[in-house]
C-alpha cells in the first residue's frame, strides 16, 4: 500500500476534531466498560480500571506530545490493542469498545498498512479476550464476535476511502501550489517588466522636460550668438553667458537623473521664486514680453517639480512654435487646488490634431499626482495651458 502523505505524528484531522474524538472516546469508549466493572469482584475491577487508566494516560500523552520519543504512535496503538484484548477477557466482551477505539489506528499509525493490520490484531485480542472469558464453545459466532469482525471489515474500507481521498487531495493541493508558484513568478516577470517601462518612460519624460529643452535653447542662443558675432558684440556675449548658464543648469539636471544630486532644483516654498527666475532667463533669450502673477504658498516637492516642469514644457513650446508676442503667467490657489496657467497670443493650433510627447508627458506628470491638464487653443486666437493640481502638504 502506499504510504501516508503525512508522517508519524502528524495529525490528520484538525485539533478541534481530534479533542471532540478525544472527548467521545472518553465518554463513550472507556465510561462504560468502568461504569459496567463496578459490580464485579474488586481483583476484576481494580484490573479494568488499571488498564482504562493506562490507555487514557498514553492517549493524552499523545495528544499533547505526538513527537514525544518514549511513546511513539505505533507503540501506543500496539498497547490500546492489548487494552482491549484485556479488558474484552475481564468484561466478557468488549466489542463496543473496540468499535470506539477503531478510528484511533486510521488516525495515528504510519501507512494504511500498519492501520489495517494493527487494528486486525486488535479485532483478534478482542475476539480471543470474550471468548476466553466465556470459555469454548461450539457457538463461536457470538454477538461480541460478529460485531467485531463487522467493525474492522467496515472501519478497513473506510480507513482506505478516506486514505484515498485525502492522498487525491494532497494531490491537488501539491499541484494548485505549483501552479501558484508559476503564476507567482510571472506575475513578479510582469510587474518587472512594468516597472522598467515605467522608469524608461519617466526618465524620457524627464530628459524630454530637461536635457532635451536646454539643449535646444543651446542651440537657438548659439544661432542668435553667431548672426550678431560682428554687427552686436554686447548682445553676443549676452547669449554666450546664456548659452553657458543653460549648460551648467543642464549638468545639474544631468546629475539628478543619475542619481548623483538631490531630486530636482526647486527650493521648499520657492515656487514663485523660481518661475520668476524662469520667466527672466525666457524673457532674456527670446525678447518676448511676459506678464506673471505669481502667489507665494508652499508646496511638497512633487508639485513644485511638475508645475516647473509644464512652465519649461509650455515656454518651450511657445519659443519653438507659437510665434507669439506675449506671454502671460498665473500661479494661484483655490479650495485646495493649485492652478498654474499661461496664456499666448501665438498662432494657435488645433487641440484634438496634436500628438506631442511634450503635452502628453505634461498630462501624464499632473496624472500622478490626481491632477490634471487643460489645453485651449485654435488657429489664429492663441493657447491657454491649466495645470491644475490638489495642495500636498509640504515636504
Amino acid at each position: 500500500m502506499a504510504q501516508w502523505q503525512q508522517q508519524p505524528g502528524d495529525r490528520l484531522v484538525p485539533d478541534r476534531v481530534r479533542g471532540w474524538y478525544s472527548a467521545g472516546w472518553i465518554l463513550f469508549g472507556l465510561l462504560p466498560p468502568a461504569v459496567a466493572v463496578f459490580d464485579a469482584s474488586p481483583a476484576r475491577r481494580y484490573w479494568v480500571l488499571g488498564l482504562l487508566a493506562l490507555i487514557a494516560l498514553c492517549h493524552l500523552a499523545l495528544i499533547a506530545r505526538p513527537d514525544n520519543p518514549v511513546l511513539r504512535p505505533r507503540t501506543y496503538l500496539a498497547v490500546l490493542g492489548l487494552v482491549l484484548g484485556g479488558t474484552s477477557y475481564l468484561l466478557d466482551g468488549g466489542a463496543a469498545f473496540y468499535m470506539v477505539s477503531l478510528p484511533q489506528f486510521w488516525l495515528f499509525a504510519r501507512t494504511p498498512r500498519d492501520a489495517g493490520t494493527l487494528s486486525a490484531a486488535a479485532a483478534v485480542l478482542t475476539v480471543l479476550g470474550s471468548t476466553l472469558g466465556q470459555g469454548w464453545s461450539p457457538q463461536f459466532l457470538t454477538g461480541n464476535v460478529v460485531l467485531t469482525m463487522v467493525a474492522y471489515g467496515v472501519g478497513l474500507g473506510l480507513g482506505l476511502w478516506v486514505h484515498r481521498f485525502v492522498g487525491q487531495s494532497n494531490e491537488r493541493q501539491e499541484q494548485l501550489t505549483a501552479e501558484l508558484a508559476v503564476t507567482q513568478e510571472e506575475l513578479v516577470a510582469v510587474y518587472q517588466q512594468q516597472g522598467a517601462a515605467e522608469e524608461r518612460e519617466r526618465i524620457a519624460r524627464e530628459i524630454h522636460d530637461t536635457l532635451a529643452q536646454g539643449f535646444a535653447s543651446i542651440v537657438v542662443l548659439a544661432e542668435a550668438a553667431r548672426a550678431v558675432t560682428v554687427t552686436d558684440p554686447a548682445r553676443c556675449v549676452e547669449q554666450l553667458t546664456s548659452i553657458e548658464q543653460t549648460a551648467r543648469e543642464n549638468l545639474a539636471e544631468a546629475r539628478v537623473l543619475v542619481g548623483s544630486a538631490p531630486e530636482s532644483g526647486v527650493a521648499p516654498g520657492s515656487l514663485a521664486a523660481t518661475l520668476r527666475r524662469t520667466l527672466d532667463r525666457f524673457v532674456q533669450d527670446t525678447g518676448l514680453t511676459v506678464t506673471a502673477e505669481l502667489r507665494d504658498m508652499e508646496l511638497d516637492q512633487r508639485t513644485r517639480v511638475a508645475l516647473l516642469r509644464c512652465t519649461q514644457e509650455s515656454l518651450a513650446n511657445v519659443r519653438k512654435h507659437s510665434g507669439a508676442s506675449t506671454v502671460g503667467v498665473i500661479l494661484t490657489e483655490l479650495a485646495g487646488v493649485v492652478e498654474l496657467e499661461i496664456t499666448d497670443d501665438g498662432r494657435g493650433f488645433l487641440v484634438e490634431d496634436s500628438h506631442g510627447f511634450g503635452l502628453d508627458g505634461m498630462r501624464r506628470r499632473l496624472a500622478e499626482l490626481d491632477g490634471e491638464l487643460a489645453v485651449t487653443s485654435s488657429l489664429g486666437d492663441g493657447t491657454r495651458i491649466l495645470a491644475s493640481l490638489p495642495t500636498h502638504s509640504q515636504d
